[in-house]
């Protein structure tokens, strides 16, 4: 009994975290009716995991339930992504300012070391990049003593990441020095700046905020 339920509990993981990948890279179109059956052969899996995966990507705001029984990839919007920016920047902004308040040395060493392992990340391919990225940007953060804020934060962030992978990619947003904002964010946390860190936090986010909203359109 017990290894039959840890092959689900496994098999449930794996379909949650491939369909993850699949709705923030867009691989599944916003909009898109997630049929089980077609899940089931692209993941190659039972029809239980996929349905369990698509209950917890509800619960990340990936997934919406369409009827009693079925799920589509959820909607995007000039006005949704907005406000998952606003709700950013203000909460970041929160967080980044108790994680400089209680700022030790134990956060100092690991906020070198995502900041060191991102930059050699972006020498190692777009998957590699995207996953130190966000724990350099939670790092930032990690130190507030706000478990709550900070998960709403990563929600957050793989939200707005979904649309980055949609709409970026562009000429104008590849003129952007990424390496050099970061450099200086992660500077300004180090000095326990936390009016400068702030600042360049929430620049950095509407920058890019800017221009993926320019690219929506209306």
């Amino acid at each position: 009994m017990l290894d039959t339920e840890g092959k689900e509990t496994s098999a449930t993981h794996g379909a949650y975290r491939r369909l993850r990948e699949m709705i923030l890279k867009g691989e599944l179109p916003a909009g898109e009716k997630l049929k089980i059956e077609q899940l089931r052969g692209l993941l190659n899996t039972g029809a239980s995991p996929v349905r369990e995966a698509l209950s917890l990507l509800t619960s990340d705001m990936l997934v919406e339930r369409i009827d009693q029984r079925g799920f589509r990839a959820a909607p995007v919007s000039k006005s949704n992504f907005e406000e998952i920016l606003m709700l950013r920047c203000n909460l970041e902004e929160t967080a980044l300012r108790a994680s400089i308040a209680n700022a030790s040395a134990d956060w100092e060493d690991r906020l070198i070391l995502r900041h060191h392992h991102m930059k050699k990340a972006g020498q190692q391919g777009v998957t590699s990049f995207e996953n130190a990225h966000k724990a350099f940007h939670m790092a930032l953060l990690d130190n507030a003593g706000l478990p709550m804020l900070l998960r709403y934060c990563s929600q957050l962030y793989d939200l707005n990441i979904r649309y980055r992978n949609l709409a970026a990619g562009g000429a104008s947003y590849q003129k952007r020095d990424i390496a050099a904002e970061h450099q200086q964010i992660f500077d300004a946390a180090l000095d326990h700046d936390a009016e400068n860190a702030t600042r360049l936090l929430i620049d950095h986010y509407r920058q890019t905020g800017k221009y993926l909203s320019d690219q929506m359109g209306g």
